[in-house]
């Protein structure tokens, strides 16, 4: 079997920033919260069977403690903010196994759920819907992949050599050297990705770096490589079965009346169909 996790904030983002430009800026109360649950409908159309779907209940983490810079829940729009909370409850009633972060981050649960899938001998492969290069360091050969569905790209561990000029598992090291604006930390002064990359092919982990390279330096490193690894203990399930989508709960009608697309339910009634 092959098991499918997504990034369910980034997906709300780019469904939201994406239907934009088709309403012309008027933003529609629950238009991202349905966008994602037609981009499952189309996986599960597709063929897929096991389906989790990781969210940030909450923007921040345990990583602010340890950072005060690290990224927070400033400057999200509220039209956008508002549609978070209804995806959870949209995709629970749609069946989908939903797994929303309070301590960790969305990024967590899903290298949790590929340590946890990839552990079971029935899985084949896992794939991780989302471009996020944090989570690269999950890769796992051709068996555990990053799926980018706006690029339409498929990253196996040669893809992240070829991108990041490193092994998968040393990608914390690799944006703790050079920064990652996206989540706040700024990285190392003066090192860029081509030095980091020759950096860690020399050495390995900056554990193992010689004191000179990173000097006063090599604590504020190994506080933003501790930023940069993800967490991959989180107890999300005990068997993949219990990713099967089984279709829609018996509140989906009602929840579907709220998002204004009857779409949904026909579809989801046609899948069933199919694979019956």
């Amino acid at each position: 079997m092959i098991v499918h996790l997504v990034d369910g904030t980034y997906e709300l983002f780019r469904q939201f920033y994406g239907r934009r430009h088709f309403t012309k800026g008027e933003d529609q109360p629950f238009g991202a919260v349905s966008g994602v649950l037609h981009s499952v409908l189309e996986m599960l159309e597709q063929g897929a069977t096991h389906i989790g779907v990781a969210t940030d209940h909450v923007i921040e983490s345990f990583r602010n403690g340890l950072w005060p810079d690290y990224k927070t829940g400033e400057g999200i729009e509220p039209a956008l903010l508002a549609q978070f909370h209804p995806l959870e409850e949209a995709l629970a009633a749609m069946g989908v196994v939903v797994w929303p972060t309070i301590e960790l981050e969305a990024d967590d649960a899903l290298a949790s759920a590929a340590h946890l899938a990839s552990g079971e001998e029935r899985v084949e492969k896992v794939c991780i819907w989302t471009p996020d290069k944090d989570l690269a360091q999950c890769v796992q050969g051709d068996r555990v992949v990053q799926v980018d569905r706006k690029g339409q790209k498929i990253r196996n561990a040669a893809g992240v050599r070829e991108k990041f000029g490193v092994e998968p598992a040393l990608i914390p090291d690799f944006l703790a050297l050079v920064g990652d604006t996206a989540d706040g930390y700024p990285g190392i002064p003066g090192i860029g990705a081509v030095t980091a990359a020759r950096l860690l092919n020399q050495y390995g982990r900056i554990e193992d770096f010689p004191a000179k390279v990173l000097g006063n330096n090599r604590e504020r490193a190994l506080l933003f490589k501790d930023l940069a690894t993800l967490r991959t203990d989180a107890p999300l399930f005990r068997d993949v079965d219990e990713l099967r989508w089984r279709g829609p709960t018996s509140g989906f009608a009602a929840y579907v009346d709220r998002l204004g697309d009857a779409r949904l339910l026909k579809r989801c009634g046609t899948i069933l169909q199919t694979t019956e």
